[in-house]
């Protein structure tokens, strides 16, 4: 759609911890086809505060944002055991929506929000930022050119120090809450690598063996939480492509969100170089080193190109880039992995 016959979209945030002050908030004000109208929190001063820095009005509650006409569509940033219900509400009520990952709770609840946007015919995009970072789509490039060959196995890697080093909630995150979060760094990390993994490859997760493990975090009592804060899968694509997960909240040193791909022709490291974005050591001995972009960081906020991939789904009426699916399978593979812990078992991974 030319630019000249775009219009201005009317958005509202609800949530307003870290995600939405970083990433929401900004990205929308940033995009000229998007007016923020208002935002809604359980905690009224925490919407009070970004409605007075970025304008539009502080919502008493959820239902009078859904009311409010000039809302057209909502970034759901709430806790993740309200993802489904505010995302349902929010489509049923006429809104597009860009839900936060993980989709929702329980994988029953995700499908119900896919049968909300397949009965309203409004759009239902995922958070899923990773797919959408440039060094990402770049890798994905190179991958499918056949860069290193035919795919071997893959590994990947999101470490960093935890929630409570950057969540609006320094001393008591919901994070660390089993009611509210449902997953513990298998939801919170878990989740965007499961889902690069898929977009890289092309292809779904099938079979999960995984560890989870609660090591170092604490509640305000000074006992372990009763969600992991350390997780290890190994698991296998449907074409038979084998590859392993490390997420962890214990990294307390330099974060880690690297990805290596191993190939008949040699290997590709994304991100796992502090000078380069991708590396490609090739087995006849050639190297080639690509400088695409940097990833954000809890330390380093870049835009994450979510917001105007939703600004531009609506305005176009195309197919989001992360949809309900891709949320749903990626949910189906932490489901997964939590019962393969639980089990000590392999799990097939429940894909719609």
């Amino acid at each position: 759609m030319p630019a000249e016959t775009k219009r201005k979209i009317g958005v509202a945030i609800a949530g307003c911890g870290q995600i939405a002050r970083t990433r929401h908030a900004p990205e929308y004000q940033a995009n000229p086809f998007a007016e923020i109208v208002g935002f809604f929190d359980m905690d009224p001063a925490r919407a009070e505060a970004l409605a007075a820095q970025y304008g539009g009005v502080a919502y008493d509650s959820f239902e009078a944002l859904l009311a409010d006409p000039r809302v057209e569509a909502v970034s759901v940033c709430t806790p993740n055991f309200l993802h489904g219900p505010h995302a349902i509400q929010a489509l049923r009520a006429g809104k597009d929506v860009l839900c936060e990952k993980p989709m929702a709770a329980t994988l029953e609840e995700a499908q119900r929000m896919i049968d909300a946007q397949r009965e309203t015919g409004h759009v239902l995009m995922l958070g899923h930022n990773q797919r959408l970072v440039r060094t990402h789509i770049r890798a994905k490039e190179l991958l499918e050119s056949g860069a290193i060959g035919d795919i071997l196995s893959i590994q990947t890697n999101f470490k960093h120090s935890g929630p409570e080093s950057w969540s609006v909630e320094r001393g008591g995150t919901w994070f660390f809450s089993k009611n509210k979060a449902a997953f513990g760094v298998l939801g919170d990390l878990g989740s965007h690598k499961f889902d690069l993994v898929r977009y890289l490859l092309g292809d779904e997760i099938q079979r999960i063996f995984a560890t989870l493990q609660t090591l170092d975090k604490r509640d305000a009592d000074g006992n372990l939480i009763d969600l992991d804060d350390n997780a290890i899968c190994v698991f296998k694509m449907r074409s038979g492509i084998p590859g392993t997960m490390i997420v962890s909240w214990t990294d307390y040193g330099l974060e880690d969100n690297s990805t290596v791909v191993y190939g008949t022709k040699g290997t590709m490291k994304i991100f796992a170089s502090e000078l380069d974005d991708i590396v490609v050591d090739l087995r006849d001995g050639t190297s080639a080193r690509h400088h695409v972009g940097r990833m954000s960081t809890n330390a380093n906020q870049i835009s994450s190109g979510i917001v105007d991939a939703f600004i531009e789904t609506i305005q176009t009426g195309g197919t989001p880039p992360v949809t309900g699916l891709d949320g749903r399978n990626t949910l189906a593979c932490l489901e997964a992995a939590k019962k393969s812990s639980e089990t000590g078992t392999w799990v097939e991974v429940d894909l719609g």
